[in-house]
């Protein structure tokens, strides 16, 4: 395994960022963590990554302790943090140079590996660039270019595509998929499900620093949900005649829209007939009606 995590908490004074969180990462699978704001991902990846250390529990990548070799750990991983954090005095080039010889790669070395990864991530145009000119996709891309230099067995991504427009998800996504075919384990947090449900062999869907669930996404999705899901925009008095009509059918609120759920289309034939200029859609269920199920509808700070 790759990652090994057994009874792992994480506690600031009384606050309980992880709790007896446990899981294994096998090789060339992409593992993603899921939940609300707040539900631990971020602090379980910097204990991962060995930039926080673990309260209680055991924790081991490429089977050794977190606390005992984090030198060694840092060596073979990656790792993509929600924050940009390049240096913004410094050219696209710089920035993956500076960081190559952060792992004593030999200045040959060094300059064939930063041309490699900006001609993967379609930064070679950029390379002379200073930070501050490049667009916030561009900046994403070169985060992840820095983070394979070193040639790294584990990728950590922590919200890799937050703020990126369609066409920079896909390309990353495009890359990530590779990655994990050349053997490369994958570590990401996402807040966007399609995107967990597109890379991830393998998800925990963590609230308020605990797991609640894990598995495939279409096992979650066959595990929590009917196959079918309709959404209806219904608020107010329309929600509540609704609702009184159609009682028997297995529901989900958030105010100003209604989810149905089935495990057959057919079953909301009777509503649709019933109210017919309501604006609606029908659709396979998804890993975000997992999510909501699991974890609610309302608003985490």
């Amino acid at each position: 395994m790759v990652i090994e995590a057994q009874s792992l908490s994480k506690r600031y004074g009384d606050l309980v960022a992880v709790d007896s969180l446990s899981f294994e990462v096998g090789r060339g699978r992409c593992y993603g963590l899921v939940g609300p704001n707040g539900a631990g991902k971020t602090t379980t990846m910097k204990m991962i990554y060995c930039i926080v250390r673990p309260t209680s529990g055991t924790l081991k990548v490429f089977g050794m302790d977190v606390t005992d070799q984090p030198r060694q750990i840092k060596a073979r991983l990656g790792v993509v943090p929600q924050e940009n954090n390049l240096d913004p005095d410094l050219t696209t080039w710089q920035n993956l140079m500076v960081y190559a010889r952060y792992f004593g790669l030999p200045r040959r070395l060094a300059r064939e590996r930063c041309l490699e990864q900006l001609q993967f991530m379609h930064l070679s145009d950029r390379a002379d660039a200073p930070v501050p000119s490049l667009s916030g996709g561009m900046k994403r891309r070169l985060i992840l270019s820095r983070a394979l230099i070193n040639n790294p067995e584990l990728i950590i991504l922590d919200e890799p595509t937050t703020g990126l427009d369609p066409q920079v998800r896909h390309l990353i996504w495009d890359r990530l998929l590779e990655l994990k075919d050349r053997g490369i384990t994958l570590l990401i947090t996402t807040h966007y499900m399609d995107e967990a449900q597109k890379l991830c062999d393998d998800i925990i869907i963590m609230d308020e620093a605990r797991r609640i669930d894990e598995g495939s996404p279409p096992e979650l999705i066959r595990k929590h949900v009917p196959a079918f899901v309709l959404e209806l925009r219904a608020g107010g008095e329309l929600r509540r005649r609704i609702l009184q009509q159609f009682p028997h059918l297995s529901h989900q609120d958030s105010g100003q829209n209604l989810y149905f759920y089935s495990g057959a289309a057919a079953d909301f034939d009777g509503l649709l007939r019933a109210w017919p200029g309501v604006e609606r859609v029908l659709r396979p269920a998804s890993l975000e009606d997992v999510f909501m199920k699991l974890t609610g509808r309302e608003i985490r700070a």
